[in-house]
């Protein structure tokens, strides 16, 4: 009984509350009236327009200006932005647009896309162009293009492009004079191609070289290379399992704002080139030996810098307690120093202690192949 009380009070709500009702109505017409409201609980949906108006009003990303979106884009990784970049037309313009890094691999097949490739990537600042060993590489045609369409270009970074040339290169620095930061690697061009660079490229600040294939010559035979309007700006230079790196001496003597100094397994004998830099670029910062012909007096050399606060010595085995002490006492901003002696013992107590008593900065020190005692250790020396 109560059961079904309810029901009909339920239904006389359901009733009254339906358009059209009036109290003089009966239940029957009270009831088709409740089968003509359920499509006016939506009145939104009943209008194929109202509908799509809704739609565009609660698009807000459509709303969102250019740069916004660039922004967000900026935000993500590279598969992300490339999935984004397949949503709309609009997304793929702004999504290569706001693109100022981009790496390609460096074939030659890449010739007959970099029109249409940098078409869509006009902004690309930041360019690696790397190739694998067992193909041939892009040549001085593709380089030639790149370098018409990304003028702006800031760094670049060359891997195995064996097929580029001096000309090739010459060209290259010719168009893109904004260049700050230049890394090659396995590389076929030569002293001119460099030189090109350096002479057209004020604005250079970082050069790193490995394995640069073209460099012709053995020692004073080689062709030299530098300083070229460049050397005003350099402030980092890093050389890297270069036959002949010595050639880079004109260059590394006329980098005065020269901050850090790389030398990696470098053949030849490095003290004298040491002695010139330390006599003209005294306000380097870090410098990392490592299996460099270099003994003492390239160390002393080196304390000519009052500035330097980080010293790498990696596998430099002439190099003795003498050289050591001669850089703790002149280098007293010295912070951190890595001494791997490669087992010849040739750095030890007498060294350390010097830099113990001197170098009240030192926060990092890393000894490798070095048997330093108690003689040194008590006086505060961590290894």
């Amino acid at each position: 009984m109560g059961q079904s009380a309810s029901t009909a009070s339920l239904q006389i709500r359901r009733d009254s509350t339906s358009p059209g009702h009036s109290p003089g109505h009966g239940h029957g017409h009270g009831r088709r009236s409740g089968s003509k409201a359920s499509p006016l609980l939506s009145p939104m949906l009943a209008d194929g327009a109202d509908a799509a108006d809704a739609a565009d009003a609660s698009d807000y990303i459509s709303q969102l200006p250019d740069e916004c979106l660039a922004c967000v884009f900026q935000c993500l990784g590279t598969g992300d932005r490339k999935r984004c970049s397949l949503v709309c037309r609009r997304w793929l313009a702004v999504e290569g647009q706001s693109r100022h890094r981009l790496s390609l691999n460096a074939r030659a097949d890449l010739l007959p896309l970099v029109t249409s490739l940098f078409s869509r990537f006009d902004a690309v600042t930041k360019l690696a162009l790397k190739c694998d060993r067992r193909s041939a590489s892009i040549g001085d045609e593709a380089l030639d293009l790149i370098s018409l369409r990304c003028q702006n270009l800031t760094r670049l970074k060359l891997r195995a492009c064996r097929d580029l040339t001096d000309a090739g290169m010459a060209r290259f620095a010719k168009n893109c004079r904004s260049l700050k930061k230049l890394s090659c690697g396995s590389c076929a061009f030569g002293a001119r191609g460099m030189n090109a660079v350096l002479d057209s490229c004020a604005s250079l600040e970082e050069l790193s070289v490995k394995r640069l294939r073209g460099l012709a010559g053995d020692g004073a035979a080689a062709e030299p290379i530098g300083p070229g309007v460049a050397a005003a700006s350099l402030k980092t230079i890093c050389l890297k399992e270069l036959y002949n790196g010595q050639c880079f001496g004109p260059l590394i003597i006329g980098s005065r704002n020269l901050r850090t100094l790389r030398l990696f397994r470098c053949s030849g004998e490095w003290d004298k080139l040491l002695q010139l830099m330390a006599d003209q670029a005294n306000g380097v910062v870090e410098i990392h030996l490592e299996r460099l012909q270099v003994s003492d007096i390239g160390l002393s050399a080196i304390s000519n810098c009052p500035d330097l606060e980080i010293l790498h010595l990696v596998k430099t085995v002439e190099c003795t307690n003498m050289g050591l002490m001669s850089v703790a006492e002149r280098c007293k901003l010295l912070r951190k120093l890595h001494i791997d002696g490669y087992k010849a013992n040739r750095i030890g107590d007498e060294g350390l202690i010097a830099v113990a008593k001197h170098c009240a900065n030192l926060q990092e020190l890393v000894l490798i192949g070095v048997n330093p005692t108690k003689s040194s250790l008590a006086l505060g020396i961590v290894w």
